[in-house]
């Protein structure tokens, strides 16, 4: 990508990775449907008119549109049995996805979902397991003056190797080891040089939340190459945290805690793209599972439309034993649709913010 000109490099940067995570969600909902025997009319990434497609041997249409902002998989009966009856000789009995039970179209709907979480994971993974997993140095870059720290005679280029007799590797261990025990003796083993030191230190009180603090920096980072296993498993929890950190970010914007100025759409993911693509493969790949999971869970928010919404109907009609209305779903539907079309409106608006469209149009009208 280094030797295409930033335009173009922005706009192949982010028709890859929006392309990968489309396709991806995609065929979770197809292999879901797949499996639970309904018949896949259209596979289609992209809206609007074909650019290009072909059909196989099952009858699917595989399609990419002009339009690489979505994307949708086409399932048979997917409208309700109540609808407009088929063109004479195009059903397929017990192939439609309105003759599935509850359990089957609910396994088809969360598939999509699953598959991003699936693809985050086996994306960290494969960084873990080929890059490197990164993680703090243990190595004492500086020393707080009248810190704990200087009171214990930690000295900078210090190495923290065990902390009260277990080896401590990461400086987010360090971290949770000392944050936990505020005012409470430390035994803290330094390598200095090539001896190795033992002192004690008493971390101090943080005052915003009663933590435990050390008074240090930690070094560069480092990355530590694991094992396929390992990189499974650090791709797998990684992936679970990045989740729990998005869902926290959400909930502290609805609470007021965090400005909506945060909230981004598809201008802001193609300049990240771009900029991501700079840095290189690793980091591209780092940013598509990223993306990944945010779109797992935003498909997964009980808003009607998404995947979450259409979940929802699904928990209803398993607990009354019939589904919803059709004008109560109706009217969720719209409702939905609203709320996404604001979110839309408000995520272009901040995109035009951060890229200083809106700042251009104030000056050109004074």
């Amino acid at each position: 990508m280094d030797l295409l000109p930033d335009p173009f490099r922005t706009i192949l940067a982010f028709l890859v990775v929006l392309g990968v995570l489309i396709f991806v969600h995609e065929l979770g909902h197809y292999l879901a449907a797949r499996w639970r025997g309904v018949h896949v009319e259209r596979f289609s990434i992209g809206f609007g008119r074909a650019i290009a497609s072909w059909h196989d041997r099952r009858g699917c249409e595989w399609r990419i549109g002009w339009m690489p902002l979505g994307g949708y998989v086409k399932m048979h009966g997917m409208e309700h049995a109540g609808d407009a009856a088929p063109e004479p000789g195009t059903y397929r009995p017990g192939e439609a996805f309105h003759e599935k039970s509850v359990g089957d179209r609910a396994i088809v709907v969360f598939a999509g979902p699953a598959f991003n979480f699936l693809l985050a994971a086996v994306l960290f993974a494969l960084v873990f397991a080929t890059y490197g997993r990164p993680m703090g140095s243990t190595a004492v870059q500086t020393v707080v003056a009248g810190s704990a720290a200087e009171r214990a005679g930690i000295l900078p280029g210090d190495r923290i190797i065990g902390l009260d007799g277990e080896p401590v590797a990461r400086f987010e261990e360090l971290q949770r080891h000392i944050q936990s025990r505020a005012n409470q003796p430390v035994e803290v083993l330094l390598r200095r040089g090539e001896a190795e030191v033992k002192v004690i230190a008493t971390p101090a009180v943080r005052p915003d939340d009663g933590r435990g603090m050390l008074g240090i920096t930690g070094g560069a980072i480092e990355r530590e190459r694991l094992d396929p296993v390992s990189a499974v498993v650090a791709g797998t929890w990684h992936m679970v945290s990045v989740s729990g950190q998005t869902l926290q970010g959400v909930w502290q914007m609805i609470s007021g805690a965090r400005g909506a100025e945060e909230i981004g759409g598809p201008l802001r993911i193609a300049q990240l793209s771009g900029e991501v693509a700079e840095m290189g493969v690793v980091s591209l790949i780092t940013f598509i599972a990223l993306l990944s999971v945010n779109l797992a869970l935003i498909n997964l928010f009980p808003i009607p439309i998404l995947d979450g919404g259409h979940l929802v109907f699904y928990a209803a009609e398993a607990i009354r034993g019939r589904p919803l209305t059709a004008q109560a779903q109706e009217y969720a539907f719209r409702g939905g649709f609203a709320l996404l079309v604001t979110l839309m409106l408000l995520a272009t608006w901040n995109d035009l913010t951060q890229l200083g469209i809106v700042r251009w149009v104030a000056s050109l009208v004074g």
